[in-house]
Formats: C-alpha cells, structure tokens, sequence
C-alpha cells in the first residue's frame, strides 16, 4: 500500500509532526485511538526504539496492541528522511514494515511561495489468513489519515533557533 502527498508545508515541519505521537493521534482520532503503554506515557517526539500502545476502533472496540519499532534514516545524501516501523500489531501480523518519507516537493515552492513537502507513506503488511480483511481496513483508514495530513499540514511549522542568538542578560549577571 502506497500513499504519496504533497503538503502544504516545509520539509523540517513534515518531519517533525510525523515523529509526534501528538500528530498520529490527531491523524488518527476517531477511527483509531492511540493509548500508550509507555511507564511514562507518549514521548514528545519518537526516538529510535519500541514503543508498545494499545488501539481502539473509534476509541471504543480493542483492536489490539500494536509495538511502533522505529529506525530513523535522516543523513541521506539525496535531502530524504525516512522513518522505519517495523513494529506490528502483536498477535496478528506477521510482517509490518512501515516507511514515512519526507523531501521537498521536486515541483518547488507553492503559488504563495512557501516550500511544499513530497511525503510518500508506504506498509508491507502481512497476516495469514486475515491480510486482505487488515489490508483493505489498512487502506481506508490511510485514505482518512493521507486527508487529515493534508488538512493540518498548513498548520505546522517548525522555527529552528536562531543561530548565535543568546537570551539577553539581566542587569545582576552581567556583574
């Protein structure tokens, strides 16, 4: 299964919401609800590593539990990032590798001028017996998450530090 989209939004704000569990519940929610079984909840932003959550179907059926395994790929020489799951919901896939990629969108900026993001979403899934009953639910929920993307894209921004700028001193450190 493939997902290919532009965004309304630059590079750096793509890959920052796409590694926000905040973001996977907002793109989610209400099909999916994401729960997290971390001891101290969701992180802020993903790190390489596991991370165990429950899902619920409209926030009220158990769906399962599902382990996001995450590898990130940000060095590449082409400007590409990739995040990796290779997780899957436990019990039930047999295989589930996930890749995000971001880059600017190769057509340039929009009519307004902003830059715009190329953001490619693809899933390996398998089941036994269950993968085209998964997939086909994978799919119209990827429909309902590649519109929710779309629609909140233009909200997000990323303002890096200003390179050099430091907090001014207050009249007692200067000393």
């Amino acid at each position: 299964m493939l997902l290919k989209l532009v965004l309304d939004c630059d590079p750096d704000a793509a890959w920052r919401a796409i590694r926000s569990p905040t973001v996977l519940r907002e793109v989610s929610s209400p099909l999916f609800v994401f729960s997290s079984l971390e001891p101290n909840g969701f992180p802020t932003i993903w790190e390489p590593g596991r991370h165990p959550v429950r899902v619920r179907a409209g926030g009220i059926l158990p769906f399962g539990e599902q382990e996001i395994r995450l590898t990130f790929d940000d060095r590449r020489a082409d400007g590409v990032r990739i995040m990796r799951d290779t997780g899957g919901i436990r019990g039930r896939t047999t295989l589930w590798d996930h890749r995000m990629a971001i880059a600017p969108d190769p057509r340039g900026p929009g009519t307004d001028g902003r830059p715009r993001t190329l953001y490619r979403d693809r899933l390996l899934v398998s089941a036994g017996l269950l993968t085209p009953a998964l997939w086909y639910a994978t799919w119209a929920f990827w429909q309902w998450r590649g519109a929710r993307m779309r629609a909140l894209a233009p909200g997000w921004a990323f303002d890096p530090p200003a390179a050099g700028l430091e907090e001014p001193m207050s009249e007692g450190e200067r000393g």
